[in-house]
């Protein structure tokens, strides 16, 4: 009997590009997350990979997901933070100005200033209620009116 010569096969090339996730990326992405900046940011600094990306790996990588969801918590913290330090710095809520005429100075509010802390106050406020309901969303209450009718009948047959 002739042997059977050995055909060698070629194992299927992977579609598409390979993956760049390492580990050290997946960190420093996970710390920037963590320290308040947007994902949006992150990607579009030079060397970080497209979100299309990051997505993919959220997809492939459960260890990348948990570091992921970890940066995220921190993220909802800092922003808690963040409408703190917004909240109590006062530095520009006061502007010197001075009358033309009299050249008298006066200390009135700067209300542009104050209008745009609150907004930024405002928007943390209402991202921190869509991330984190159950920590900082309204509290809903509900209150039920109405009577309740109960009918009990006592005795009867009990086979």
């Amino acid at each position: 009997m002739a042997k059977k010569k050995a055909i060698a096969t070629i194992p299927p090339k992977p579609i598409g590009r390979p993956s760049s996730f390492t580990p050290e990326i997946a960190q420093e992405i996970c710390q920037k997350i963590g320290d308040g900046l947007s994902l949006r940011d992150i990607c579009s600094e030079a060397g970080m990979p497209s979100r299309q990306a990051v997505n993919r790996w959220l997809h492939e990588n459960e260890n990348f997901r948990y570091q992921y969801a970890h940066a995220r918590e921190l993220q909802i913290q800092h922003y808690a933070d963040e409408i703190l330090q917004i909240a109590n710095d006062g530095r520009n809520d006061w502007m010197i100005r001075e009358d033309a005429k009299t050249g008298h100075q006066s200390t009135v509010p700067n209300t542009d200033h104050i209008q745009r802390s609150k907004l930024r106050v405002d928007t943390y406020k209402w991202l921190l209620g869509k991330l984190a309901p159950k920590v900082f969303g309204d509290k809903v209450e509900v209150e039920q009116t109405g009577r309740v009718k109960i009918n009990i009948k006592i005795g009867g047959d009990c086979n």
